[in-house]
């Protein structure tokens, strides 16, 4: 056992979530986004819903302070400037675990199809509200543990 590790993190995401370097990147996806047939490592984080996952992994993935938007949701058809419940909540939590000062940006649904497929992995959850899928970019820990802010 450990100590301060969340658990609803499996061993094998924290192994993944570590091994990452500074711009990486992985999706957390809802129940019905194609995950397996991105081509990339698939995680689950069954019976968790999108805000729940990224408070988990927020947790311990810092953020990364040399991109714009190192959060990225998929943006609502027609509507890109719509934020829904889901990603209200998520926003929510990015803000909370992380800081205050995130800002989370959007791609267009058929651009973050082509954006997921260039991540290490997707963490698929049991998210069953629409257009919960959002991109995360690990940033860099100063020796101090603390995450590098530009």
């Amino acid at each position: 056992m450990l100590i301060n590790v969340n658990p609803l993190i499996s061993p094998e995401i924290l192994a993944f979530i570590r091994s990452m370097g500074h711009g990486d990147k992985f999706v957390l996806s809802d129940a019905n986004f194609p995950s397996y047939s991105q081509g990339n490592k698939v995680f689950r984080m069954d019976g968790l819903s999108v805000p729940q996952a990224a408070e988990a992994l927020l947790t311990h993935f810092p953020l990364d302070s040399f991109v714009p938007h190192p959060v990225q949701r998929m943006e609502v058809d027609e509507k890109p400037d719509e934020i829904n419940e889901v990603q209200a909540e998520l926003i929510s939590t990015v803000k909370k675990i992380s800081g205050e000062n995130w800002e989370v940006g959007s791609i267009e649904r058929q651009q973050f199809y082509v954006e997921a497929k260039k991540t290490m992995a997707i963490i698929i959850t049991s998210e069953t509200r629409p257009y919960a899928n959002v991109i995360f970019t690990k940033g860099v820990l100063k020796s101090d543990g603390s995450v590098w802010i530009v």
